[in-house]
């Protein structure tokens, strides 16, 4: 391992609270749902945490041993884990969750997707924010567009808003969302700046209870010709799939191909790099899988075209 790549490592780790793994003193339950009246809250600055030593996390992860290098310091504060996680809308975990393949899904108006796959940027904010495609528009407060530099050359896809972003109309807000932003400092880059943030779909999908839910692929084949758009006018030089759901939409494979098999490898999206990792909120939930986020993110950097 060469200085450079050792010193962008541990920036990775460091960014992304694993260095050390900050964790409430209150134990994390896995089955913990989210409804809408019960919106995720964050662990307060103050509250005590449990320091694990980052050589031993290092260690577990297989990329680098105590010899390597010596503990990151890292402010408290970088990592906030909920003291009740919300439910995750990302189906990675819920493996037996099953549904189409987008592939075998086709639109049933060829010539609204042309018509959108010719639109400018600001004709789709303003398609997308009527969209009545699907059903998710009858349960929204607002859509979900996206947010960031509209020219940017990272572009990071996750599943479908939740609660707190249907009420702002911005992606991963939250525990998720500060999750996510640590993730855009390892690599060097910030919300806004460099880097564009998507879902796959623009509607909150929720179950029969108000529950987050993930997306049918009617209504992800509804709303993807959005993203294709979106993707064709950004133009980014590296798109991060962010867990089960935004992967295999991206990629038209099956649903039951789990995330552990999409990792490790570039994909390629109309020439672009895909690196597909693990989403936000399922890192929340298994803090011990961050080290293998860490590998993607590393993967990505050594697949990116600065021009």
């Amino acid at each position: 391992m060469n200085p450079a790549s050792a010193v962008q490592q541990l920036r990775v780790f460091d960014e992304m609270g694993l260095g050390p793994l900050w964790l409430s003193k209150h134990p994390v339950l896995a089955e913990t749902t989210e409804t809408a009246e019960a919106p995720e809250t964050a662990v307060s600055a103050g509250a005590e945490v449990e320091q694990p030593e980052l050589a031993e996390v290092m260690k577990q992860s297989g990329q680098m041993t105590p010899a390597d290098t010596a503990p990151v310091a890292t402010a408290a504060d970088e990592l906030l884990i909920p003291e009740s996680v919300p439910a995750s809308t990302d189906d990675s975990i819920v493996e037996e969750l099953m549904f189409l393949p987008v592939a075998d899904v086709q639109p049933s108006d060829s010539s609204r997707v042309s018509r959108i796959q010719s639109m400018d940027w600001q004709t789709l904010q303003t398609e997308v924010a009527s969209c009545q495609q699907c059903g998710l528009c009858q349960g929204r407060a607002n859509t979900v567009f996206g947010v960031g530099d509209s020219a940017a050359p990272w572009l990071f896809v996750g599943e479908g808003p939740g609660y707190n972003e249907n009420l702002q109309g911005e992606p991963f807000v939250g525990a998720a969302g500060q999750l996510l932003d640590n993730m855009l400092r390892a690599l060097g880059i910030a919300r806004g700046q460099r880097a564009y943030i998507a879902n796959i779909v623009k509607c909150r999908p929720t179950d029969d209870n108000g529950r987050d839910r993930p997306p049918s692929a009617e209504e992800v084949a509804a709303c993807l010709p959005y993203l294709q758009r979106q993707i064709a006018l950004i133009q980014p030089r590296m798109i991060i799939a962010l867990g089960k759901t935004a992967a295999v939409s991206l990629l038209g494979m099956s649903p039951e191909t789990p995330v552990g098999q999409l990792r490790g490898r570039a994909h390629r999206l109309n020439g672009i790099p895909l690196v597909v990792t693990y989403h936000p909120a399922y890192l929340l939930r298994k803090p011990a899988d961050k080290a293998k986020a860490w590998q993607d993110l590393c993967l990505a950097l050594d697949h990116f075209s600065p021009e």
